[in-house]
């Protein structure tokens, strides 16, 4: 009998290890992470942020669009009719005009400012220059197994084998984001880039903008950044160095992690800070990494073939951002893009909304969308972006530093979120245009997507074309093997105070079981607090894969373990072993398989 709909679905990866001696060894129960929400980077109030300055695009044939004198008069005239303090502040890349409003304008007051140069027909456009914030989720611990996110079978993006087609040699990746923080590990393969933070306070060096992208770090006070942003002290992220790791990291040198594209160089041009970015730094970003021309700014001798921004905020794409991007598309670069962490729409968030961007969701190490991944129509591709909520061993391994305020040690952590996913496609990226120089953008997205395989786990709400494959697009060996999955589908009931077991007969497997089994698991059952569920080998060997919890009420157990199981013979009979140690909700094993 079916009981009620899912309520919560658990989605997690935990260890084990099965002990020949017949030993359970109890692991993280995973139920207990699902209802802690996953802390995004962007705060939820962004929309309603108040306004500090405008971004105005002119018509080609109006004397704004070429005379800065002629936009200060215009600024001063639309404040002059709303009662407002407007002054012409710089001319942007695009050639938009950047607005001090004088003072943080409440919603109305900024709507009416907006509207008064709406109505006048030598405006394109005026958009708000709203901040945005990294999209990495911070990571729980530091711990360094391996990069499965590169090579692993089950949810890998199969690097080493288009690693003989191309490297990334002779490719420019621009990383738009924190700056840099040096690293022995990448610093290699780091070229001079900028920073375009123009507030001394967010830029937090000292200065504004100037042609030294290091990372002074982003740390924040609780409430210093305005709307109760951030909600508790943090530490700085070091999170450009992190997203430059994944892409370029030197490889072959004895020690740390390989880059994707590690033979291709990566550029630093900072536009995040403490309390985030603004719109109009990243847009200038945008169009000087890319190769274009900001007013003020030395031009960029190494334009970027491959642009990525792990960045983002709420709302729709503006017309000042997209204007940027497509100024970067059609100078030849590729636009990579977080879809962010919300577990949203992506279509809701900026500037993985706009056009002309390859929109990145994350996937954890199973295969399935992260739980914290935005999704929807406009992800196009998805990559690694790990999840750490059970063990960092399941994240994203990248360089960093290990100070909270100041730099202090190079160091190497675990991140998770769509900051990480990104990067990867943009590594991916730079393979492409070293194998095919004159590939264009629309190239690269179209040969990323169709050459993509399905995810083996779940997505909800859209993933794109799929799982990104390196080797597959690059054309070299195709995808990874997938395993011998045996599976018992009889259901078996599960009373109250009762403990009960559904068999599994594994034949043809030779030798012992691998040390990454896969135990899929299908449970409907109301209050999935009262379930403890165990794996047991032919021998007896037994490890519990999750513990009973009083504070668990959601429904069902839907989840896919990992335990290390080369110490038993595969062949054999296997049982997964459920108790209901309560009283009052009952239930039913539907399905669970076993991947070797």
């Amino acid at each position: 009998m079916k009981h009620r709909p899912l309520g919560m679905s658990l989605v997690a990866l935990t260890t084990a290890v099965l002990l020949g001696t017949g030993t359970a060894v109890a692991v993280a129960d995973p139920a207990a992470t699902v209802g802690s929400p996953v802390k995004a980077a962007v705060p939820a109030a962004t929309a309603g942020q108040p306004v500090e300055r405008l971004i105005v695009g002119y018509t080609s044939q109006a004397a704004e669009a070429k005379s800065d004198s002629a936009a200060t008069e215009d600024a001063k005239n639309k404040g002059g009719r709303t009662g407002e303090s407007l002054d012409f502040d710089r001319r942007l890349g695009t050639g938009a005009v950047l607005v001090d409003l004088g003072a943080e304008l409440g919603k109305k007051d900024a709507a009416d400012v907006m509207a008064a140069f709406r109505a006048d027909p030598d405006v394109a456009f005026v958009v708000p220059d709203k901040r945005m914030y990294a999209t990495a989720v911070t990571p729980n611990d530091a711990e360094y197994n391996r990069q499965w996110d590169l090579f692993e079978a089950t949810a890998g993006m199969n690097v080493p084998d288009a690693w003989g087609k191309a490297t990334g040699a002779g490719v420019k990746v621009a990383v738009i984001d924190t700056g840099y923080v040096s690293h022995s590990d990448l610093t290699a393969n780091v070229v001079a880039g900028y920073d375009f933070i123009s507030d001394p306070f967010m830029a937090n060096d000292g200065g504004g903008r100037d042609s030294n992208a290091s990372d002074p770090g982003d740390w924040m006070l609780r409430g210093e950044c305005g709307n109760n942003y951030p909600e508790y002290d943090t530490t700085s992220s070091w999170h450009g160095t992190h997203v430059a790791g994944t892409i370029a990291a030197t490889t072959d040198n004895g020690k740390g992690i390989a880059g994707i594209a590690y033979n291709a160089t990566v550029q630093p041009v900072r536009v995040l800070g403490k309390c985030g970015g603004t719109t109009a730094d990243i847009m200038d970003a945008i169009t000087w990494a890319s190769g274009g021309y900001v007013p003020g700014v030395p031009s960029n001798p190494n334009p970027a073939d491959v642009l990525n921004m792990s960045l983002g905020g709420s709302g729709a794409c503006d017309a000042g951002t997209q204007s940027a991007i497509n100024g970067a598309v059609n100078r030849g670069a590729s636009v990579v893009v977080a879809a962010g962490n919300s577990n949203a729409d992506a279509a809701g968030f900026n500037p993985a909304n706009c056009s002309n961007v390859i929109t990145v969701a994350a996937s954890d190490r199973e295969g399935n969308r992260a739980s914290y991944s935005n999704y929807g129509s406009i992800v196009d591709i998805t990559a690694p972006g790990g999840e750490t909520a059970v063990s960092s061993a399941n994240g994203i391994w990248s360089t960093l530093n290990s100070g909270t305020r100041s730099p202090a040690s190079e160091n190497y952590e675990a991140y998770q979120g769509t900051s990480m996913a990104a990067p990867h496609i943009a590594g991916l990226a730079a393979l492409m245009y070293e194998a095919n120089p004159s590939i264009t953008p629309a190239q690269v997205e179209s040969s990323i997507k169709s050459n993509a395989r399905p995810l083996p786990g779940y997505c909800s709400g859209g993933c794109g074309a799929g799982l990104a494959d390196a080797a597959a697009t690059l054309g070299g060996s195709t995808q990874p093997p997938t395993g011998t999955v045996f599976t018992n589908s009889t259901n078996v009931n599960i009373p109250d105070n009762t403990t009960v077991a559904s068999s599994i007969a594994v034949t043809g497997i030779s030798g012992n079981a691998p040390a990454s089994l896969k135990i899929g698991v299908d449970i409907k059952h109301t209050y999935r607090g009262d379930l403890k569920i165990e794996i047991v080998a032919p021998n007896g060997a037994a490890a519990v894969l999750k513990n009973t919890s009083t504070s668990d009420s959601a429904d069902n157990v839907i989840a896919t373990y990992t335990v290390d199981a080369s110490g038993v013979v595969a062949s054999g009979t296997w049982k997964l072993r459920v108790t209901d140690a309560y009283a009052g909700d009952t239930g039913y094993i539907d399905s669970w398989s076993l991947t070797f």
